[in-house]
């Protein structure tokens, strides 16, 4: 298995993470990024990428670190404009940004705009929640 095929086998974020640590070495999370309850990126440059699309990972996941996606730029992304790649309708979300180098999605994908409705399912209380800029929950 090549180093690359090693990290999309895992399912999880914990184990992504082991395996790019393992195959590729030490990383840097540059940030952390929750959108309503149940969408979490993370975006992480790989110190020495060779062997990689690009050094820059973001891992997308639900609440449970299932990995939904993982995107690979040159670049860091701006959050804002990462959202309006993914939901481009959404007026509350701006910015250009490149396109993946690469790209995957894994078993626990779906189109992350449907949690941003404001019907998007909550485990918040009304009265315990607002909505998030984009869509979504977010505690009071």
């Amino acid at each position: 298995m090549s180093a690359l095929a090693s990290l999309q086998t895992p399912s999880g974020l914990g184990p992504f993470l082991d395996a790019l640590t393992l195959e590729f070495g030490p990383y840097d999370v540059l940030d952390h990024w929750q959108q309503g309850e149940f969408h979490h990126d993370l975006v992480v440059r790989v110190r020495n990428p060779v062997g990689l699309p690009a050094p820059v990972v973001v891992v997308a996941t639900n609440c449970n670190a299932g990995i939904k996606e993982v995107l690979w730029f040159e670049q860091p992304p701006e959050r804002w404009a990462l959202w309006n790649w993914r939901c481009p309708d959404n007026p509350e979300f701006e910015g250009d940004l490149a396109p993946p180098k690469m790209s995957w999605r894994k078993e626990h994908w779906f189109n992350p705009c449907e949690l941003l409705g404001d019907d998007a399912r909550s485990e918040l209380k009304p009265g315990c929640r607002r909505k998030a800029r984009g869509g979504g929950w977010e505690s009071l």
